[in-house]
């Protein structure tokens, strides 16, 4: 090993950077721009896509509504429109009589008269248009139909525009919906599809090209001194949910011009990820790769598992080495390429949905590291969670199996809890909040 080489080896991580420190360099770089606070931009560039195929997109501008809705009067109750002013004084002891117009003679089954006149009934359903000259609907159940007859006998007197769905009543034309950088809904597809929608511009989905590294990786089955290949399997996987295009390379052996050419060939990706050889130990090469290409932003991060992390840029390109190890890769994609695909985007991370719960065993951390554990939920007896009325319902249990290589500790587990830098750890008995990291989000 050369001089340089068992230098940085030897000296391991003297200075890890805060977790938020970290992320903020890491925004910098992406977004160009020191402010955080300011709205950026999608930095992917926008496509316009049928809004049924929108789902969970961004917008990339702001969104009015094309149109009125309803566009016209429509009937809000089963019944018949009338003219108001014919039902004044109508009661159960004395009700006024009208005639049934009959319906017009196209439209179904379900067709309405286009108009009425003075003393006149139509016959209408909810959501049918008003007829011409009604401006109010009588509830079916307040009235009794004469159908020899031809007549009506209505019970209830109405004001003018009862059980009326007035033009506008759900969105008016112009009317501001949606701003950009909102991710869209499946109700939002309805509203948009509503108020006049067919396509919508939306951000470019991010690219990732994820390249797992170590020579001693396997696809296949593993013999003595071989690993299987599982964190590009599952970076890829957790970026294709969080809204990105993935590619899942390759395993690229610890080979310096082998590792090079690799991160130059996904250059044309929005982020390069590449899983091992992060730390400091002899195979761990991509750092100084990574330097040598473009620059290193952080090395080592206050994060328990998964401080050996490295973020650099390449050519404007953001470039994430996650460490070796299955949970501290898992972490670190968490924490780091999660926030970098919003913020090619224009958003910003939403938080991870939590269950409270109440933490069955003490976890231990270290002051100036974020530790992340794993815990498994169980619901609680009945009567103990009633207990002082605002106890949680769940107990968190940390798993027995904690290692950062441990990746069934992570798979097996319902979410972690997370020790803040500033925190000695967190005792028994404590209602904690449980992070779900793994929904679509």
């Amino acid at each position: 090993m050369e001089g340089a080489d068992r230098e940085r080896t030897e000296a391991g991580f003297k200075v890890r950077t805060p977790v938020d420190e970290a992320r903020r360099i890491l925004r910098d770089a992406v977004e160009g721009s020191g402010d955080t606070d300011a709205d950026v931009p999608c930095k992917t560039g926008t496509e316009t896509v049928d809004v049924d195929r929108a789902d969970g997109r961004v917008l990339a501008a702001p969104v009015t509504s094309a149109r009125d809705v309803p566009h016209y009067e429509r009937a809000a109750m089963d019944g018949y429109a009338v003219r108001a002013a014919d039902t004044f004084g109508a009661s159960d002891r004395s009700p006024e009589v009208l005639r049934i117009s009959e319906p017009a003679e196209s439209g179904g089954e379900h067709a309405t008269a286009d108009r009425i006149d003075p003393g006149v009934a139509a016959r209408v359903h909810t959501g049918s248009a008003l007829p011409e000259g009604a401006d109010g609907v009588v509830m079916i159940e307040r009235v009794t139909e004469r159908e020899s007859a031809g007549e009506l006998e209505v019970a209830d007197a109405i004001a003018e525009g009862e059980n009326v769905a007035p033009v506008g009543e759900d969105i008016e034309e112009g009317q501001h919906l949606y701003n950009a950088g909102h991710r869209l809904r499946p109700s939002d597809l309805g509203l948009l599809r509503s108020a006049g929608y067919g396509r919508v511009a939306v951000a470019q989905q991010p690219t990732v090209g994820v390249v797992p590294t170590g020579e001693e990786l396997v696809a296949g089955d593993p013999d003595p001194g071989e690993v299987v290949e599982t964190n590009g399997l599952t970076v890829s996987r957790l970026a294709q949910r969080w809204g990105a295009k993935a590619t899942y390379r390759d395993v690229v052996t610890d080979d310096p011009e082998s590792l090079r050419v690799a991160i130059q060939r996904d250059l044309t990706k929005d982020v390069v990820v590449t899983t091992g050889g992060s730390s400091v130990g002899e195979r761990d090469l991509l750092p100084e790769v990574i330097d040598d290409l473009g620059e290193v932003l952080v090395h080592g991060v206050g994060l328990k598992p998964g401080h050996p992390v490295c973020l650099g840029i390449v050519e404007e390109t953001p470039v994430l080495a996650l460490p070796g190890y299955p949970v501290a890769c898992i972490v670190n994609a968490v924490q780091f390429l999660r926030p970098v695909l919003r913020w090619l985007e224009g958003t910003t991370p939403d938080p991870h949905p939590t269950t409270r719960a109440r933490l069955e065993r003490k976890i231990p951390s270290e002051p100036g590291t974020r530790t992340f554990a794993r815990v498994q939920l169980e619901e609680r007896d009945g009567d103990e969670a009633e207990q002082g009325g605002d106890e949680p319902a769940y107990a968190a249990i940390p798993t027995r199996a904690s290692g950062s290589g441990v990746l069934s500790s992570v798979a097996l587990a319902d979410g972690w809890v997370v020790v803040d830098d500033g925190r000695e750890g967190i005792p028994a008995g404590e209602t904690v909040a449980v992070e779900d990291w793994e929904p679509n989000a």
